[in-house]
């Protein structure tokens, strides 16, 4: 197994991703390309020492930009939707 640090890159703060941490305790990070659920559950309870529910993952696509006439794509990343156990909480803000 990867080391922790390099497994959570970093906690994704947008105003949707925000919006379930108060009520659900639900936090979203992004993640390495490579791991899978498994590693980020251990890897979220390493770091933050709590106790993970569920972790959903998505791989986000880059957006398609241009610059003249040549045409590229944005770097896309994995992002990962972790629920954890009600009474757990991190402090990310």
């Amino acid at each position: 197994m990867k080391d922790a640090r390099s497994i959570i890159r970093q906690p994704l703060i947008t105003e949707k991703a925000t919006g379930g941490i108060d009520d659900d305790g639900i936090y979203v990070f992004k993640v390495d390309k490579t791991a899978n659920k498994i590693e980020i559950k251990a890897a979220v309870e390493e770091i933050f020492d709590v106790v993970v529910k569920k972790v959903n993952t998505s791989n986000q696509t880059g957006k398609r930009k241009r610059l003249g006439k040549a045409i590229g794509f944005t770097k896309g990343y994995k992002k990962a939707i972790v629920t954890l156990v009600p009474g757990h909480k991190i402090d990310i803000l």
